[in-house]
């Protein structure tokens, strides 16, 4: 969850560095680092800068003297060590000839330290990673390849690493097991980095490196290989975003800019996708013919928090537009309950960054039972979209804010096209695919027209937000809605807040109502409209304020965002982009740091 960027070439590196930081920190920023290959007359050496803090902080600490044409940096996410000066990577070893930056934890750190600290190393950190620097320094290698390699062999754990070492000033070598690890071809100057955010203002030719693989980068050229020493074969892909898709854009904050750019999105998830003549849709990159799709007995979605509940909602839209069973579970419980792999069930995993440790790992196992796998991931050749047999990119665009939005809708909105997929391959009429095509067709609009509210939606966030804590209800296609809004407000405004199925208030949780415990409810113009007024009946008997999210006024309810309505099935879409906003606003009127969240970070790449 750490951020790593390297430059090796001719221009002045410190910038460079600071640069590619400041595009990572949403992965990690309570302290940051720099370390430089310094040559002078007398030979070349390591400098390094350090700081507790934000990149920010960092640019200020760095003395004037800090030239240099080859250097790493890193920007932070505690694991080990509170955030702290001496916690900062870049890692030196005992002579100060090595420097590292590590992505990932070292499993096996602790019976490492011990060792080496009986052979009389002495450590200045608290952090796993400051192993692998000693590692590397105290091997007699001859090459800082083998070096690297050697040191590699003793962890046990999860890496994306970068080394520079004194006496090898001409390279930077990099590896990856388990943490993302991407290479920017320049002219003449070579790039690496933990992201292409950090990547894209200097070149779009990158190449993305597999676990168990290795890198040499000089400022002329590269070359990939094993950890073992084999050489591999890696061509460069062109990133499909642009340095502008990374921009503010005129906003205050990218949570901001990332809700207001749905519309758009969602119009990208969809387009060249929807096969009117057969009332359908095109997904090739599914890898799954129409007997195999008919041979799918189950569906189980697999991912972690937002990507977890918009598995939600896409199974249920499995369920009622395809007929087949399906169910959502997080998937940092499901590798570790040693689950039944059938193989009639198809296997969906679900990722943002296609680089979550947990989701990623349960595709790993998965695979090796023999299962079918599809990933539901944003970003061009990440790991999971590797991995797995075939899938749906969801054409978001760059999520840069730590907490997810438009990213979320958009996965929402890929499997609603899945669902009609498989529907329509099975059992799903004529008719009611042209109504799923139709009501798609008008997400993007809607959506324009639930921003419209924007400013009645401030209004209320200022009117909750002294809530000692918020309940979230919804019942059927609601609750996942209301899983993700109750997320969404902790995570962003830090509000104490709990999701419920409407109909399990009474089986608990209606002990907790009260006039400083408001509830939002999630009450679509559905079959079950009444049942959902029934339950506001019980929260205002016990003086339980309100606020509904309906598409027309809930008189029993406080307050009211209207939404306008869609298919049935495609009205969770619709209901969550309120919630956002209520979110943002509520932390806006709180102060909150908002596209960067306290204890936590965009890309979750270590358990």
């Amino acid at each position: 969850m750490c951020g790593i960027v390297g430059y090796i070439g001719k221009r002045d590196v410190a910038p460079l560095l600071l640069e590619g930081l400041q595009r990572l920190e949403y992965r990690g920023y309570d302290s940051a680092g720099i370390a430089i290959i310094r040559k002078t007359q007398s030979g070349t050496s390591l400098k390094t800068a350090k700081a507790k803090g934000r990149v920010r902080e960092l640019e200020a600490q760095i003395p004037k003297r800090f030239a240099g044409t080859t250097g790493i940096a890193h920007t932070r996410w505690a694991t080990h060590g509170a955030p702290s000066d001496e916690n900062a990577h870049p890692h030196l070893d005992g002579d100060s000839k090595v420097a590292i930056v590590h992505n990932g934890i070292v499993d096996n750190a602790s019976e490492i330290r011990a060792k080496l600290t009986a052979d009389g190393v002495v450590f200045t950190s608290e952090t796993d990673s400051e192993v692998l620097a000693h590692l590397i320094g105290r091997s007699q290698a001859s090459t800082l390849e083998e070096m690297v390699q050697q040191a590699l062999s003793r962890v046990e754990g999860t890496y994306g690493i970068a080394v520079l070492h004194a006496d090898f000033p001409d390279r930077i070598v990099v590896a990856r097991n388990g943490s993302p690890v991407v290479l920017g071809i320049g002219e003449n100057e070579m790039f690496v980095a933990s992201d292409v955010a950090a990547l894209v203002r200097h070149t779009r030719q990158v190449i993305t490196l597999d676990d168990g693989e290795m890198a040499t980068l000089t400022a002329g050229d590269y070359r990939t290989y094993t950890t073992e020493g084999s050489r591999t074969s890696a061509s460069p892909t062109t990133i499909e975003w642009e340095a502008e898709n990374y921009d503010l854009g005129g906003h205050d904050t990218y949570m901001h800019k990332e809700i207001a750019e749905q519309p758009d999105a969602v119009d990208r998830v969809l387009r060249g996708r929807i096969d009117d003549r057969f009332a359908t849709v095109h997904l090739g990159g599914l890898n799954l013919d129409a007997r195999e799709a008919r041979g799918v007995r189950r569906v189980k979605i697999l991912g972690c928090g937002s990507a977890y509940y918009s598995g939600q909602i896409g199974a249920q839209l499995i369920e009622e537009l395809a007929r087949i069973p399906a169910d959502a579970e997080p998937a940092s419980e499901f590798r570790y309950r040693n689950a039944v792999v059938d193989p009639h069930t198809l296997y969906i995993a679900v990722s943002q960054s296609g680089e979550t440790y947990d989701t990623l790992a349960a595709v790993q196992e998965l695979k090796r039972k023999g299962a079918r796998v599809l990933g539901v991931v944003n970003v061009v050749g990440s790991a999971i979209a590797r991995e797995t047999d075939g899938g749906m990119y969801v054409h978001a665009g760059p999520e840069v804010c730590v907490v997810s939005t438009k990213c979320f809708t958009n996965t929402a909105v890929a499997f609603a096209l899945l669902a009609l997929h498989l529907g329509r391959v099975r059992d799903l009429s004529v008719a009611d695919g042209k109504r799923i095509i139709a009501g798609l067709r008008r997400l993007p609009g809607q959506i324009a027209e639930v921003l419209g509210d924007e400013d009645q939606i401030a209004k209320l966030a200022a009117e909750y937000a002294n809530a000692r804590s918020m309940m979230f209800v919804g019942r059927v296609r609601g609750y996942p809605v209301a899983r993700e809004a109750a997320q969404k407000l902790k995570e962003v405004s830090y509000v104490h807040a709990e999701a419920y199925p409407a109909s399990e208030l009474k089986h608990g949780p209606l002990a907790l109502i009260e006039p400083e415990v408001p509830t939002v409810a999630i009450i679509p113009n559905d079959d079950l409209l009444e049942k959902n007024r029934a339950t506001l009946e019980e929260i205002k008997a016990r003086s339980g304020r309100i606020l509904a999210i309906a598409h027309q006024k809930q008189e029993t309810a406080n307050h009211t965002i209207t939404v306008p309505a869609n298919e049935p099935e495609l009205d969770p879409i619709l209901m969550g982009i309120p919630l956002q906003l209520l979110a943002y606003h509520t932390a806006l009127v709180l102060g909150r740091d908002i596209d960067k969240p306290r204890n936590l970070a965009k890309s979750v790449t270590v358990e």
